[in-house]
């Protein structure tokens, strides 16, 4: 009977021992899969920083990561308000580490930190007295094979300002403010679909792996916002061919063509966008241009003393 006792007390603490096991898979189990879940808030696939430049060609490796940004300047030939307004267009490239579950740049590398490649698109010109302030930023994988982890557009003149915000999580999630009855402050999410904003710098990864044929692509912030649009995904047909990317929206009539160089780095030299300018009776159908006036290489962070104002003579922008 003592024999007997003695193997049921064996038995329970086996059995206690293996539920403990059991609980502590499970548990661990559950902590995989809630990690997992957070990245596909924003990612469609899990990206290591070391691997989305390794596998990068050494190329693309020595340009973009040589502590610099791209900066370009334009010379803007912008349709506003049924007229063409002469301007300056800025495009500023650059590498940097960026946090996927709240969304910014990180301030050091961190074992979660993406790489991405991040444009400010910034365009400046005037409308009679006032001037407009344009700036778009997309930040881009530089895996190639997701959505923009982020876009943000803002405008200011005059009159007042207006800001949107796209983070790619589960489905897009857009807030947008504006001075303007009816557009004051908006959350909204959106099925995800290609954003304009992000093809412009996918092309500089791999002009060739640019979306073509029948699609649907959100338009640039900026015009939704310029023509007081909901932001959303329109019918779209693009082309690519050796030098142009084109894209045209036959439901809002507008088009895009970017020209780029089609040897490394792909470089823009220029855009036409061709969509109806201005309100009421003042609204035409108008073509805004830029073409590229100088491209430098330049920690442009660190040049913030007057005598660096050098700088935007060198890019024409004075």
């Amino acid at each position: 009977m003592e024999t007997i006792n003695k193997l049921k007390k064996i038995i329970k603490a086996e059995i206690l021992f293996w539920i403990i096991i059991g609980l502590l898979l499970i548990m661990t189990s559950c902590k995989k899969e809630n990690q997992n879940i957070d990245i596909a808030y924003n990612f469609d696939a899990d990206v290591e920083t070391k691997e989305a430049v390794t596998k990068q060609s050494p190329e693309f490796n020595t340009y973009w990561y040589a502590g610099e940004a791209e900066v370009s300047s334009y010379k803007l030939e912008q349709a506003r308000y049924g007229e063409i307004r002469e301007g300056k267009a800025v495009l500023i490239y650059v590498t940097e580490d960026f946090l996927p579950n709240i969304q910014v740049k990180a301030n050091n590398k961190k074992a979660n930190s993406i790489p991405v490649l991040k444009l400010n698109a910034i365009k400046k010109f005037n409308t009679g007295v006032y001037p407009y302030s344009i700036m778009q930023s997309t930040f881009y994988p530089i895996s190639n094979n997701q959505h923009a982890i982020k876009v943000s557009s803002s405008i200011q003149e005059w009159c007042g300002h207006v800001y949107a915000q796209l983070n790619n999580k589960k489905e897009f999630e857009i807030m947008s403010h504006s001075y303007f009855e009816g557009e004051a402050d908006k959350n909204f999410k959106l099925k995800k679909s290609i954003l304009e904003n992000e093809l412009w710098t996918q092309l500089r990864i791999n002009p060739k792996s640019l979306p073509t044929g029948n699609l649907e692509i959100i338009p640039s912030f900026e015009y939704s916002r310029l023509r007081h649009a909901p932001i959303k995904a329109h019918k779209a047909s693009a082309t690519l061919t050796e030098s142009t990317y084109s894209i045209n929206y036959p439901e809002i009539n507008r088009s895009l063509i970017i020209q780029f160089n089609p040897n490394f780095p792909h470089d823009i030299l220029g855009w036409e966008e061709t969509f109806k300018s201005g309100f009421g009776s003042n609204a035409k159908v108008l073509t805004t241009k830029a073409s590229k006036l100088k491209t430098i290489k330049s920690a442009y962070w660190q040049k913030n003393s007057n005598k660096d104002e050098i700088l935007r003579e060198t890019l024409q922008l004075n």
